[in-house]
């Protein structure tokens, strides 16, 4: 469903409920362990407590979904690769050969990739979902990125697959992406959104050199001219991407489950802050994996008040972050569930 202006009817999603908080912590604090000597792993397991309460908390069952698209800012020059890049990924994906293919592999994840808006034909695969909205966005230099209707439809798309993850099984939902050019946009959004400076906000991306990163900078301060956008739905419309928007709808639909969903680097991140300013409640659901060295994610991360987990110098994308991320959810998750408490082990009982 969608209200009169383009904007879809999202899901509820309901706060977590802080004040279980101080028991988790005391659970924590009796296990056969020192108190506060796991550190941050602590904070996840009370997290992934809050999180799944009254059940325990479970991450066995993770999936990643890679939410591909195509982006016209690309014709400003924006990105080293062309377009055509986006499609030749996918079809490395899809061919188990990517990096996050490897690295979902080793961290026992499942992946699906989403065709949300690649300007390409991609042949029909079992780990390939189709749910293209167009073939790509408008060039936000010169034009809105997508519709109200376009961008409504990749987000609720998003939504709908996060939440059929879970109900299939998944424990928690990973999410990364693929689209040349994304670094514009996403810098775009975190420009309007947390704000802050549109200087401060453009990074490398996939390798830019000096004269490419003027040309991205002069592209990206054409697209902020042009439209004076700061509502949340409105600034995705004129500058998101598709594969954003989906990765938008993941977070709310995981959210809306009471599911956790664990956040790769920048784009995705960038992503988490439209869902996060549209629907507040969904931060509390949004496991922040990693710090890309992409300039602009610490300063997103500070706008979401969000500590990662790790920082690799990671700037990949894919959800390769999101998914090196797993084990340690699953970890916090089993500190909950498995660890005898200290009274047991002194009693005799284990």
């Amino acid at each position: 469903m969608m209200s009169s202006h383009g904007m879809p009817s999202l899901p509820p999603v309901r706060p977590l409920d802080r004040t279980l908080e101080s028991a988790l912590r005391a659970r924590i604090d009796g296990k056969a362990k020192p108190p506060g000597s796991l550190g941050r792993i602590e904070d996840l397991a009370i997290r992934l407590g809050l999180i799944w309460y009254p059940s325990e908390p479970r991450a066995g069952a993770s999936m990643l979904l890679v939410f591909a698209g195509d982006h016209g800012l690309t014709q400003e020059g924006v990105s080293q690769y062309p377009s055509e890049v986006t499609a030749a990924m996918v079809r490395t994906f899809l061919g188990g050969r990517a990096t996050a293919n490897a690295f979902a592999a080793a961290a026992g994840v499942d992946i699906r990739v989403v065709d949300m808006g690649v300007a390409a034909d991609l042949p029909d695969h079992p780990g390939l979902i189709g749910a293209k909205v167009r073939r790509g966005t408008g060039n936000a230099a010169r034009e809105p990125a997508m519709s109200p209707d376009e961008a409504s439809a990749a987000l609720m798309r998003g939504c709908d697959l996060a939440v059929e993850a879970i109900r299939g099984g998944a424990d928690c939902i990973a999410i990364g992406e693929m689209g040349i050019g994304n670094t514009a946009s996403a810098a775009l959004l975190l420009h309007r959104l947390a704000p802050a400076a549109l200087d401060l906000c453009i990074g490398l991306g996939a390798g830019q050199d000096d004269t490419g990163l003027a040309r991205k900078r002069a592209a990206l301060e054409r697209a902020a001219a042009r439209s004076d956008a700061t509502a949340p739905f409105e600034v995705l419309c004129e500058f998101g991407g598709l594969e954003i928007a989906g990765m938008v709808g993941a977070v709310i639909g995981a959210a809306s489950e009471r599911r956790p969903v664990i956040v790769d680097g920048f784009i995705s991140s960038a992503a988490a802050l439209v869902a996060i300013r549209l629907c507040p409640a969904a931060r509390d659901y949004c496991i922040f994996a990693h710090r890309s060295s992409e300039r602009g994610h610490g300063i997103l991360l500070d706008a979401l008040d969000a500590t990662p987990l790790f920082d690799l110098a990671l700037r990949l994308g894919e959800g390769t972050g999101a998914v090196l991320a797993v084990p340690l959810v699953r970890a916090a998750a089993r500190l909950l569930s498995d660890v005898a408490t200290l009274d047991d082990v002194l009693s005799g009982k284990i």
